[in-house]
């Protein structure tokens, strides 16, 4: 990393709190201005496997169009096997020193470093979000959805840990109902305690839902019919388990829907099939009667098998919603337009001190 290089961490206070699709809107505006970056996931937290993870540092990369002088894979993955070893007294390795020698490989005028899903995770190899800033000498910029009023909570507590580190906070998915509350109440309440509020990004549809290609992926499912409308986005989830008169009116409510039910329930898979559905998911081991194929073929609705129950199905898909993968593009363009839009891009670089040639 050249002398002039700056690091910047983006953390957040829970997982799943937007950080990707923040990290890559904001690299983007910055490359526009001819700012280079450089891009680092110090700890792994996917769940499933290290090359899962990688393909998500690779896809920023790509997206970016960023060398590999410019990127950093993870140096490890909150996996059991890496906990177990590192509790056991297996692993000794100095992981601050391996976190100055990373960034310090990273070429760039500016690097992001992703900090895992929450501001402890991480402790046990001195790789919390607050280790890491001070190994490294970096200051925080921190993501958070409005889940409620107490919001401001996790940012005090941030504030105290990190103090002059912190360098502004982003609101991310605020409900249009809630975003009078967050500029006159929130942000001032914030602003007043030295916590800049640098970004107030509104709710999405789109950003919430998920695409039924990641659907497939993350249920392991067999695609039986129309894999050419994968790319049908699904923005909430039903459950088919009650009688056809009921469901039909439950059904209606749901609007680009996945419907979850068994195999053998061909009365309410017909059912929502006359309705907004994006795909119907079939559990158990039944097979579907050879009508309903033909009918989802003729509405171009995907069915898909999975050989799952329906509450492991529901979990898998439930947690789905609201993750940005950097696979599905009209989410990247959709973060893209609403970081342009309500995050306060010059302020940033004020703070930051990043000096850049237009």
């Amino acid at each position: 990393m050249a002398k002039s290089a700056k690091s910047l961490i983006i953390g957040s206070v829970k997982a799943y709190s937007g950080k990707t699709g923040i990290i890559l809107s904001i690299a983007r505006q910055l490359q526009e201005k001819n700012i280079a970056i450089a891009y680092g996931k110090p700890v792994g937290t996917r769940e499933t496997t290290a090359e899962n993870d990688e393909g998500d540092v690779g896809a920023i990369a790509r997206v970016l169009a960023l060398s590999e002088a410019q990127t950093g894979k993870p140096l490890l993955y909150l996996n059991k096997k890496n906990l177990d070893r590192r509790l056991g007294g297996e692993d000794t390795t100095n992981y601050t020193q391996a976190l100055v020698n990373f960034v310090g490989r990273l070429e760039g005028d500016l690097v992001f470093l992703e900090a895992a899903g929450t501001l402890d995770e991480g402790s046990l190899f001195d790789l919390s979000l607050e280790q890491m800033a001070e190994a490294v000498d970096s200051r925080v910029l921190l993501v958070s959805r409005y889940t409620s009023s107490s919001i401001p909570d996790s940012f005090l507590k941030a504030k105290k840990d990190l103090g002059d580190r912190l360098l502004g906070v982003i609101i991310n998915d605020i409900p249009i109902e809630k975003s009078e509350e967050v500029q006159t109440l929130i942000k001032p309440f914030l602003e007043n305690l030295g916590i800049a509020v640098l970004g107030m990004l509104p709710s999405s549809r789109l950003l919430r839902s998920v695409s039924v290609r990641e659907l497939v992926r993350q249920l392991g499912a067999t695609v039986l019919c129309r894999s050419d409308r994968l790319d049908l986005m699904v923005e909430s989830l039903t459950i088919g388990a009650m009688n056809v008169n009921s469901a039909l009116e439950y059904f209606r409510q749901g609007e680009n829907k996945a419907v979850i039910t068994g195999g053998g329930r061909s009365d309410l898979q017909l059912a929502a099939l006359e309705t907004s559905t994006s795909c119907l998911i079939l559990t158990g081991h039944t097979p579907p009667q050879p009508m309903i194929l033909s009918r989802a073929e003729d509405l171009e609705i995907p069915i898909l098998a999975v050989n799952l129950d329906t509450l492991t199905t529901v979990e898998i898909v439930d947690r789905a919603f609201g993750q940005v993968r950097l696979q599905e593009q009209i989410k990247i363009e959709c973060i893209q337009e609403l970081t342009s839009q309500y995050f306060d891009l010059d302020r940033f670089l004020t703070k930051l001190g990043v000096i850049h040639h237009s």
